[in-house]
């Protein structure tokens, strides 16, 4: 077991290897990453994929602490807010670079079906196995949800059946979507760190308590409590560009598209499985955080952590794209086809099973695996 002070030389040496491996990158450019194969491939895709494991496990840490310093929602929160805006910036981007019109429709989808199947459903079952049931607060829960269902709804359902139709919004939809959800998106942050805190927290009892010890706290002890937040702070926001960054680059590295000429790989398959390869790697962190959470019986911080991210994704990722797609004058393709819309509601209506009784097991999680793996199968047909 490595000391305190040896763990924290390593994480700097981890900070150092990302950045470098970034400006390394980022001089050679991205012809070079395209352009390489063989052994050289393997080994490019080795480095980058070590980089970004160690500057996942990085920035999990980080987050961990500012969860304990700050108490829940608010570490949490940093991190999905973090991590959400850097995916803001990469969908973005590839709507900028990018003639697909559904490859931002596929990202967004897969980061629900990944958060909300896979990663849910491998916390629950983690936790289930070592703690056979775990308590999280159901208010919490029914917050999130109801919210997380109907901007989803909107968002991904929705441009099927409006007057744009074919899985696009009119510009007058698409405004509006742009400006109710950025709204309810803001609300809810109001009412998840000032009027309702205690809704996100395991029990009522823990806020008391924590509000307790915050106000017990001398002057410098507040002081020495401010300089530790500010520092992982920092730090987490200079690890989290590192994944995102590299992130891309191992997409990159192994896009689909390059497989152009694979007969049994149709044009839609190649786009859903370029959206599903950049959410996992965007969904490292959390989803590490997540899970960690869960293996120490902190299923409260799972579920702010999930559906926190999904909320963020939904009601922020989807106007960002909208407002893009209206300012570039490219219109995107956001509505899902009836086999998707068809896991898609179905998810959604296991989540509101799972989170109705303030308590999970193991069997929820294989029920959440299962859509997953269907939505795996579906992916490739």
């Amino acid at each position: 077991m490595l000391s305190k002070t040896h763990q924290r030389h390593f994480r700097e040496s981890v900070l150092f290897l990302g950045y470098g491996t970034v400006l390394f990158l980022f001089l050679k450019g991205s012809a070079w990453v395209e352009g390489s194969a063989g052994f050289a491939k393997i080994g490019l895709f080795v480095w980058i994929f070590v980089a970004i494991l160690l500057a996942s496990f990085a920035v999990v840490h980080h987050a961990d602490i500012l969860a304990e310093k700050l108490g829940e929602p608010y570490g949490t929160l940093i991190l999905t807010l973090a991590v959400t805006a850097i995916e803001v910036m990469m969908i973005s981007a590839v709507m900028l670079t990018d003639t697909s019109p559904t490859l931002a429709r596929d990202t967004m989808f897969s980061v629900v079906m990944i958060l909300l199947g896979g990663i849910l459903g491998f916390c629950l079952l983690i936790g289930g196995f070592r703690f056979h049931e775990q308590q999280f607060n159901l208010k919490g829960g029914r917050a999130f949800l109801s919210l997380i269902i109907p901007l989803t709804v909107l968002a991904l359902i929705m441009p099927n059946f409006t007057t744009g139709g074919h899985g696009f919004f009119s510009n007058l939809h698409a405004m509006s979507i742009v400006v109710l959800s950025t709204v309810i998106y803001g609300i809810f942050l109001a009412v998840q760190t000032k009027w309702h805190t205690e809704f996100f927290l395991e029990s009522s009892i823990l806020y008391l308590n924590k509000k307790k010890e915050q106000h017990a706290l001398t002057s410098r002890a507040v002081r020495k409590e401010g300089r530790l937040i500010f520092f992982h702070t920092v730090m987490l926001l200079l690890y989290i560009p590192v994944v995102i960054f590299l992130s891309k680059k191992l997409a990159l590295l192994f896009s689909l598209k390059q497989a152009a000429g694979t007969p049994f790989l149709t044009q839609s398959v190649r786009t859903a499985l370029d959206g599903f390869i950049v959410a996992v790697l965007i969904l490292a962190p959390e989803g590490l955080a997540a899970i960690q959470a869960a293996r120490k019986n902190q299923m409260q911080r799972s579920v702010n952590i999930l559906l926190g991210s999904v909320l963020a994704t939904i009601g922020l990722t989807v106007p960002a794209a909208l407002g893009i797609s209206l300012f570039i004058g490219h219109p995107i393709h956001l509505g899902l086809d009836a086999a998707d819309i068809t896991l898609l509601v179905m998810t959604l209506a296991n989540c509101m099973i799972t989170f109705s009784q303030g308590e999970t097991n193991a069997f929820q999680g294989f029920v959440h695996l299962l859509l997953f793996s269907i939505y795996i199968v579906f992916m490739f047909d």
